[in-house]
């Protein structure tokens, strides 16, 4: 898929969603959508992430963090670098941006910004904006060693290919629990960030 397609693709999506024009309805809104009737939090706090599409030869690729092992929660998760708004940030926009910048030094310059996507919910609490953006090459990373272990990334390709879309269940909380997972190598992706791709993959890939 070309840079080109992907803008125009995210870009009326955003429009769409930003206007409350009806839109097909993403897979997964949250954590529980694959779980039937289960306690669901009363009030989600905001957050946002910053979706990294880096422009690279011969293919597009998805940027990526891993958490380190000493978080106090979602410990050596891999993730979508963001988190929650501070007073200083005038939109979810802003939010990714800086919390970008601070976990992995991703500065903004190199960040073209083409829209907003379908909301996601978590199960601990929070609604996620995803904020996708273009990354030109020639950046450098430097991960936060208090937040961020590693910053890898995985080609776009693999995530669009539904063969690479995995139901897997674990137990939480006293129940079974069913998410999506797109491993790749070595690199087990799980949880809000597959849930993030797979809406992504549908409004990358859905006709129109």
């Amino acid at each position: 898929m070309t840079v080109d397609e992907i803008v125009r693709r995210v870009r009326e999506r955003s429009q769409r969603l930003a206007s409350g024009l009806p839109v097909p309805q993403p897979p997964l809104g949250s954590d529980f959508s694959l779980n039937g009737v289960v306690p669901v939090p009363e009030t989600f706090r905001p957050a946002a992430v910053l979706v990294p599409l880096v422009r690279r030869e011969p293919g597009v690729t998805v940027l990526l963090t891993q958490r380190t092992e000493d978080m106090p929660s979602h410990a050596g998760q891999i993730a979508f670098p963001g988190g929650r708004p501070q007073a200083s940030d005038s939109d979810a926009v802003a939010t990714a941006l800086r919390e970008t910048e601070e976990e992995v030094g991703l500065a903004r310059h190199f960040v073209e910004v083409i829209g907003a996507v379908d909301h996601y919910r978590t199960g601990t609490g929070y609604e996620i904006t995803p904020i996708v953006g273009i990354v030109t090459p020639g950046f450098t990373t430097r991960a936060d060693p208090r937040e961020v272990a590693d910053v890898f990334e995985v080609p776009l390709a693999h995530f669009l290919d539904e063969k690479n879309h995995q139901i897997r269940s674990r137990t939480w909380n006293g129940r079974e629990r069913l998410f999506y997972a797109m491993p790749y190598g070595e690199r087990y992706i799980w949880g809000a960030t597959a849930g993030m791709l797979k809406n992504l993959q549908f409004v990358l890939t859905a006709a129109g």
